[in-house]
C-alpha cells in the first residue's frame, strides 16, 4: 500500500466526489478511479459507495480513512523531523590540501555549503600530497585536495573543473621576467628548485628533455611558499604551479608559465571504504552536484 495512493483516498473522500478529488489532485480522473479499483482489491473489501454525483465511504471506509490520516500524519511528521535534521547538520570537515589553484574551487564549494549547514566547521590542514595521504591513513582528515596522480587502490577521487598549470617563480627584476613564457632553455643559467614531490616527475622530465641532465638543482622544498622565500633571496628559481603566485608580492616576485604548458588535473580524493560521519558524506554528495552544475569559476 503505497503512501501516494493513500493520499489520493483521503482527498477522495473529503471531497466526496471523484471529479472534485482529480482536479485536486492535478491527475486525470480515469487514473484516479483506476487507483481506488486497485486499493480496494489490495485491501480486499468494498470503500466507496459510488453514487451519481457524490461518493461515500463504506464502514471499512471509515476505518481506512482513520488510519489513513494517522499514516500519513506520521509520513509528514516524519518528513519534517528528518529535514530539521538536514538544517542542524553540524560537525567539524577535516581537509589536507596543497597550495594549488584549486583551493579557489574547494573554496567556493565550503561557502556554498556552509550557507546552507552553518553549524558545521571547518579545519584546513596544509601540506604535500605525501603528508595529506599519511594523516588521512591514520584518520586525521577527511578530505584531501590533491594534483594527480592519486593511487586509486587506496582513494576515491573526484575531479575539480579547472587544471593547474606548471611555471617559473623568479625574482620581479630577474631578466627572465621579461618573457611571457619559459622554455627548458631558458632555465639552464642559473640554479632550479623542484617541488620534492615533482622532482622525478616524468611530465617534467619530459618537458626539459635532454636539458634534464644539465639542471643546475640546488635544493628541493615540501611548498613553494617556503622555495619562493629563497628565491627572492637570490637562490636561483623555482619550479612551481600556478596556484601559490596569488599570494605573493608580484613587485617582488614573477611567474611565467612553461612553454609548450604542463598542466594536470586536481581532485578531491577520500579513503576507500572508510567509513565517513553524515556531515562529511554529506559534504561530497554536495560538492559532486556543485561541479556536476559547472557553478564553480573556470
Amino acid at each position: 500500500m503505497e503512501i501516494r495512493v493513500l493520499q489520493y483516498f483521503l482527498t477522495v473522500a473529503r471531497e466526496g466526489n471523484i471529479t472534485k478529488a482529480a482536479e485536486v489532485l492535478h491527475i486525470t480522473q480515469p487514473t484516479l478511479s483506476r487507483q481506488l479499483a486497485q486499493l480496494e482489491e489490495e485491501v480486499g473489501v468494498r470503500l466507496f459507495v459510488r453514487g451519481k454525483r457524490t461518493i461515500t465511504l463504506t464502514n471499512e471506509g471509515i476505518l481506512l480513512r482513520r488510519r489513513a490520516e494517522e499514516i500519513v500524519s506520521l509520513v509528514d511528521k516524519t518528513a519534517g523531523e528528518l529535514l530539521e535534521q538536514e538544517k542542524q547538520l553540524a560537525g567539524t570537515i577535516c581537509f589536507g590540501c596543497g597550495e594549488l589553484t584549486a583551493m579557489q574551487e574547494l573554496t567556493e564549494i565550503i561557502v556554498a555549503f556552509h550557507k546552507k549547514y552553518p553549524l558545521v566547521t571547518f579545519d584546513l590542514f596544509t601540506g604535500t600530497a605525501d603528508v595529506v595521504q599519511e594523516r588521512m591513513e591514520r584518520g586525521l582528515i577527511d578530505i584531501g585536495l590533491m594534483m594527480e596522480p592519486i593511487n586509486v587502490d587506496k582513494f576515491v577521487f573526484v575531479r575539480l573543473s579547472g587544471l593547474e598549470r606548471w611555471g617559473v617563480v623568479m625574482r620581479a627584476d630577474d631578466p627572465l621576467a621579461r618573457q611571457e613564457k619559459v622554455k627548458a632553455v631558458d632555465l639552464l643559467d642559473a640554479p632550479v628548485t623542484f617541488a620534492t614531490r615533482f622532482r622525478n616527475s616524468a611530465d617534467l622530465k619530459s618537458w626539459f628533455g635532454e636539458n634534464y641532465d644539465k639542471l643546475q638543482m640546488v635544493f628541493t622544498s615540501n611548498l613553494p611558499t617556503n622555495a619562493a622565500l629563497m628565491v627572492y633571496n637570490g637562490l636561483g628559481r623555482s619550479l612551481s604551479v600556478q596556484g601559490v603566485k596569488y599570494f605573493w608580492d608580484t613587485a617582488k616576485l614573477a611567474f611565467r608559465p612553461l612553454d609548450p604548458p604542463v598542466e594536470g588535473h586536481v581532485a578531491l580524493f577520500w579513503r576507500k571504504e572508510q567509513p565517513l560521519s553524515l556531515t562529511v558524506n554529506r559534504f561530497l554528495e554536495f560538492a559532486k552536484c556543485f561541479l556536476s552544475m559547472g557553478k564553480t569559476r573556470k
